[in-house]
C-alpha cells in the first residue's frame, strides 16, 4: 500500500467515524445519514484531514491528538507497503506465465485481501480513537457537511 494511498485511506477512515458515531447520536431524530451508502458517495476521497478539522474548527490540542492517532498508524502499516508491492507483483507475475494457475492467483488473492483487512482494522481503530478527541458538536457538524456535499453531488447526478 502507497503512502498516499494509505494517507487517503485514514482520512476517509476517520470521517467513517466521525459520521458513523456523530449519526448514531442523531439516530433518534431521523434516518441514518447516508442510508447505508458509504462514505464514498459523499465525495469526500481526497479531501484533506485539516480542511475537515478546519471546518469544525478543531483546537490545536485536538489537531495534534488526532495527528498522533493517525501518525502511530501509518507507523502500524508501513511495513505493509512493501508487503503490497511483492503481492502485486507477485500476482502480476502469476497473470503472465504461459499457464495461468488459478490455485496460485486466488492464493495470492487472499493474502491481499487479509493484508486490507488489517489495514482496515488498524484505521478503523485510529478513526474510532480521532472522532473521541472530536466533540459530539464537531462530528454533527461534520454530518450535516457531508449530508449537503452528498446531496450536491445526488443533484449532480440527477440532472
Amino acid at each position: 500500500m502507497n503512502a498516499n494511498r494509505t494517507r487517503s485511506l485514514l482520512r476517509v477512515a476517520l470521517l467513517a467515524a466521525v459520521l458513523a458515531v456523530g449519526g448514531a447520536a442523531q439516530a433518534q431524530a431521523g434516518p441514518e445519514p447516508f442510508e447505508g451508502r458509504g462514505l464514498l458517495a459523499a465525495g469526500l476521497v481526497g479531501d484533506h484531514l485539516d480542511h475537515w478539522l478546519d471546518l469544525v474548527n478543531a483546537t490545536d490540542a485536538q489537531r495534534s491528538q488526532i495527528s498522533a492517532i493517525f501518525k502511530a498508524a501509518r507507523q502500524d502499516l508501513a511495513g505493509q507497503r512493501d508487503a503490497g508491492r511483492k503481492l502485486r507483483e507477485q500476482m502480476a507475475t502469476l497473470y503472465g506465465a504461459t499457464n495461468v494457475d488459478a490455485v496460485a492467483i486466488e492464493s495470492v488473492r487472499a493474502q491481499i485481501g487479509a493484508q486490507r483487512e488489517i489495514a482496515s482494522k488498524r484505521l478503523s481503530q485510529a478513526s474510532i480513537e480521532a472522532a473521541r478527541v472530536l466533540s459530539p458538536e464537531q462530528r454533527a457538524k461534520l454530518v450535516e457537511i457531508v449530508k449537503k456535499r452528498e446531496a450536491r453531488m445526488a443533484a449532480r447526478h440527477a440532472a
